[in-house]
Order: C-alpha cells, then sequence, then structure tokens
C-alpha cells in the first residue's frame, strides 16, 4: 500500500495552452489578430503535448557543449545541442514564432507573431533567445538594402536547419555589442574595425556576451575610424570558408540553459557594414527596442506557466480536509497570481499591437511604453515564479517539476538588453529627447480616466512626477526608477481597465494602485470575486 500515490496532481499535459489561455486569447481578439486563432489553436495543443515538454525538459537538463577542435585537431568551434532543442527551436520557427509578422505582413500580424512567440516560450524559455534576435534583426538589416535583399529571404524561412554551411536558404540571427570593459556601455568598446578595399571590413577584438554563438550570422558593433558602427558578420563566408569566429568557451548560467550564450574572439573577421559609419548604436537599436519588447512576451509567458502549474496542482490536491484550490488562503494566492499575469500578458499584447502601425503615435508609444514594459514586467516576473513555486510545496523546489527552472530562468529577462538602471535612464533619456512619446503614454493613461478613483488618482500623482522630471532633468536620475514604476502600474491598469473583463480590472485597482494594497501575494481586499478570478488560471 505505501507505493499507492494518491493525492498528486496528475501530469498536466495535452492541455491546450492557448484556448485555456483566457487573457492570452481575449487580447488576440481585442488587437486585431483574430484571423490567427486556427494557427494559434494549432500551436497551443503542440506546446501542451507530453513530448513537447520532455524535449523542454531534455533540452534544460542536458545544455549545449562547446568543442573548439575536432578529433583530428582542426577548429570548429562547434556547440552541439540536445535533439530536443532541434525539435523545439524547428517547431517554433516552422509556426512563424520569429518572422511571421515581417515576411507575411497584415493588420494585426505583430499581435499574432507575439502569442505563438509567447506559447512556445512558455513551455521552452531558452531556445526564444535566438527565435527573439532572428525576428529583431529585421528593422536593422533594411538599412543596408543590399544586405537586406541577400539575407531577409533567409530569415524569413521556416526551415530549420543547424549546419553552418554555404548556400543554405534559412538563417538564425545572434548579436554580440557588450565586452568586458564596459558593459551595457557599449561606446567604450575597443574592437576595432578596418575597411578591407573590396567591400568588407576586418574586425579584431573580443566580446564578453555573445548570444546564440551557433547562429548563422550575427550583428556585432565596433569602432571604425567614422566611429562606434554596426557590422553584419556570417559565421561561414560566400565561398564556404569558415569566419574567424573563435568561441572561447560558453557561459555557466544560473538559468537559459538550454542556450548557448558565449564569450568569442574575433582575429581580421570578415564582415559588412550596415547602416552608416559611426552610427551603430542608431543601426543596431531597432534591433534591441524589438528584443526588449520580446523580453515582455517572454517574462509574461513566464508568468502564465507559473500560475497555470500552480492552480493545476492546487485543484489536484487535498489537505486538511479540502481540496487545496477551495482553501480561501490558497484562493487568494493563485487569484492574485493570476492578477499580475493577466496585467502582464495584456500589456505585451497591448505593446506588440503598437508595432502593428507606423503612424507617429504609434511610434511614440512603443518608443517610451516598451521600455517602461520592459522594466517593470520582467521585474516582477522573479518573485512571481517564487511564489507559484511555494504553491507547488517541495515538489516545486525540485527539478522534476518545471518551476524550479522557471525560476531561475525568469532573471535573464530583466537582465537582458539593459538591466534595471538602464532601461530606467533609457526612459528618461525618451522623455527629454522625445517629448512626443510622453504625449503619447499620457493620452493612453488619459483614456481609462473616470471610472476608477485610486486609478485617477495613480495618473495624477504620475503627472507630477513627469512634470518634475522634466522641470529638474540634473536631478532626475535619483527618481528614475521611481518615475518608471508609476508610469508602469498607469499603463497596465488603462489597459485592463480599457480591454479586460471588469473582474480583473476592479481587482488589479485595488491590489496594485487602492490604499489597501498589499506587498505579497494573496493579501487582496475582501469583497473581491477571488474564486472568479482564480479560475481564469
Amino acid at each position: 500500500m505505501t507505493h499507492d500515490v494518491v493525492n498528486q496532481a496528475p501530469p498536466r499535459v495535452d492541455v491546450n495552452e492557448y484556448l485555456t489561455h483566457p487573457a492570452l486569447t481575449e487580447a488576440v481578439g481585442r488587437y486585431g489578430a483574430g484571423w490567427a486563432t486556427g494557427h494559434l489553436t494549432e500551436v497551443g495543443a503542440l506546446v501542451g503535448r507530453g513530448d513537447f515538454q520532455r524535449d523542454a525538459e531534455l533540452a534544460n537538463t542536458h545544455p549545449p557543449v562547446f568543442a573548439s577542435h575536432d578529433r583530428w585537431g582542426h577548429r570548429v568551434d562547434a556547440v552541439d545541442f540536445h535533439p530536443g532543442y532541434h525539435r523545439i527551436i524547428g517547431a517554433a520557427i516552422e509556426h512563424g514564432a520569429h518572422t511571421s509578422c515581417w515576411a507575411e505582413p497584415r493588420p494585426g500580424a505583430h499581435v499574432a507573431r507575439a502569442a505563438a512567440f509567447t506559447l512556445f516560450a512558455q513551455i521552452e524559455p531558452g531556445h526564444a533567445c535566438p527565435v527573439s534576435m532572428t525576428h529583431a534583426v529585421v528593422p536593422s538589416l533594411r538599412f543596408t538594402p543590399a544586405l537586406a535583399d541577400e539575407w531577409l529571404p533567409r530569415v524569413f524561412s521556416r526551415d530549420y536547419d543547424p549546419e553552418l554551411r554555404a548556400g543554405k536558404t534559412s538563417a538564425i540571427f545572434g548579436m554580440a555589442m557588450t565586452e568586458k570593459q564596459g558593459g551595457s556601455d557599449v561606446r567604450a568598446n575597443s574592437t576595432r574595425a578596418l575597411d578591407a578595399g573590396d567591400g568588407t571590413w576586418r574586425l579584431t577584438g573580443h566580446k564578453w556576451f555573445c548570444s546564440a554563438p551557433q547562429s548563422d550570422a550575427f550583428l556585432v558593433l565596433a569602432q571604425a575610424p567614422g566611429g562606434l558602427s554596426c557590422f553584419l558578420v556570417p559565421r561561414v563566408l560566400p565561398g564556404g570558408d569558415r569566419n574567424v569566429f573563435r568561441i572561447q568557451r560558453l557561459k555557466d548560467k544560473l538559468g537559459n540553459r538550454s542556450n548557448a550564450s558565449s564569450e568569442i574572439e574575433l582575429d581580421g573577421t570578415v564582415g559588412w557594414l550596415l547602416g552608416e559609419e559611426g552610427r551603430g548604436v542608431r543601426t543596431i537599436i531597432e534591433m534591441v527596442a524589438q528584443t526588449r519588447l520580446d523580453c515582455v512576451l517572454g517574462s509574461a509567458a513566464g508568468m502564465r506557466q507559473s500560475v497555470a502549474e500552480a492552480a493545476w496542482h492546487v485543484r489536484h490536491r487535498g489537505a486538511f480536509g479540502a481540496v487545496l484550490i477551495d482553501q480561501p488562503a490558497m484562493t487568494a494566492v493563485i487569484a492574485d497570481l493570476q492578477l499580475e499575469a493577466e496585467a502582464a500578458t495584456w500589456t505585451a499584447m497591448r505593446l506588440a499591437s503598437a508595432y502593428d502601425s507606423d503612424d507617429d503615435e504609434s511610434v511614440a508609444f512603443r518608443r517610451l511604453a516598451t521600455a517602461v514594459g520592459k522594466y517593470w514586467v520582467c521585474k516582477r516576473g522573479p518573485n512571481h515564479a517564487y511564489e507559484a513555486l511555494e504553491c507547488l510545496g517541495g515538489n516545486g523546489y525540485t527539478e522534476a517539476f518545471p518551476l524550479a527552472r522557471r525560476y531561475r530562468e525568469q532573471p535573464v529577462m530583466a537582465v537582458w538588453e539593459g538591466s534595471g538602471n538602464v532601461i530606467a535612464l533609457d526612459v528618461l533619456r525618451a522623455m527629454a529627447r522625445e517629448p512626443e512619446s510622453v504625449g503619447a503614454v499620457d493620452r493612453e493613461l488619459a483614456g481609462a480616466l473616470g471610472v476608477h478613483p485610486a486609478y485617477d488618482a495613480h495618473v495624477a500623482a504620475t503627472r507630477k512626477l513627469v512634470a518634475q522630471v522634466a522641470a529638474d532633468p540634473s536631478a532626475a536620475a535619483a527618481s528614475a526608477r521611481r518615475v518608471v514604476e508609476a508610469l508602469a502600474l498607469g499603463l497596465q491598469g488603462a489597459v485592463l481597465i480599457r480591454e479586460a473583463p471588469a473582474e480583473i480590472a476592479d481587482a488589479f485597482v485595488a491590489a496594485r494602485l487602492g490604499e489597501d494594497r498589499s506587498l505579497e501575494y494573496g493579501a487582496l481586499a475582501p469583497g473581491l470575486p477571488i474564486a472568479k478570478i482564480a479560475a481564469r488560471a
């Protein structure tokens, strides 16, 4: 009898991760991508399958392995992955989670692509790094039409081919910006680029973080005679020879284990100038903006996984005479975790919708709102994952369940593409240099006024903070995080009040903006429809 398994939740498999994600399905419909429902339903069924989840587990328990030389002593700089990783990223590429919005533009295309990306990242986040960079490279490639003509057809391809060779019809992109002496201060980069006189350049230097070194090509920053510039660096040259791209080691990371991150050395490495010489930051910042959006999407995906796994567990496990979900304290925790996940999902999809239009209002809004959303949603991810993990008790703390992996994964979204202070200072820079972005975000906030007094009071306080920053820019840095947090909570409140079901908007305002708000999950005010909110998990 001691071997009978009772009171344990069954495996959470064969669940359609799209159809059971109400915030995502509602946001897809609201932001003009309802036409993608069939495709997203197919993706939701795929990523919910047991074999897909098993591949996700294997890709993380068998992380990539670096080999500098082959058995005969030839330098190969190869990174080998478990087959499960290749199956997952291959499925993501096949279903357009990388570049479908660019390859097949139509109203709502960015929202549909964002939803597909979110579904894949919910189950296995490591592969999402090269998928995101391949998506994000498109606007940067367009700075140089000749390079765009050569590379965009490969980037748009839905074929996945991990082999490094000439003549491929598909391509995955990575990037290499930061160096050990500068980090986020890329203007301190020491990598040098010399004009070879034949349309190519020769790059020499070291990169401290090179994402996805197995990729076919990279955007790299280097100092040219005219200043910091952006270069396209392929792993394989047009004639079939390997470019000089020496991987020194793979990073041993806290999380993101299935994805390879590396240090690399360039030594006379061939590159092509992308954009104007001396305007490398301007060129690559287009890629950075897109990957910042994907950080928000990835964090929201992680929140969905966390609360869904927690809700599944407490629905199937009893203690002290009742199923856990029916215990009022647990109901409140799941409801509060769901509120956070809904706010993140709705905000992420609202941001994605801003990329579906290039009118002045959308461009101004996304310039500021993407950075604000990236700062806040990614900051909220780790503690959300921890609280969800705790719902599983001891099971949650073991590597046999996915939430331990998710807990280690969430911080990377806050670090990647600018950690907290970098993003907060970028928000201040946008406010000072592009005041139209402040106006666009303020109009977003104003559109939800008059419904909740607590929200109205928050917007008034936020406007006061913004005015103080504008009046004294020299002292603004000390208040940067405070301003960004206020803008972020206002943005989430505005989106939920206008678009989400009333019970979600009302509870969010009470729990995050009201006078009775608490510092920990699960301390919701009496009178909120807690069971109804928890049911959405």
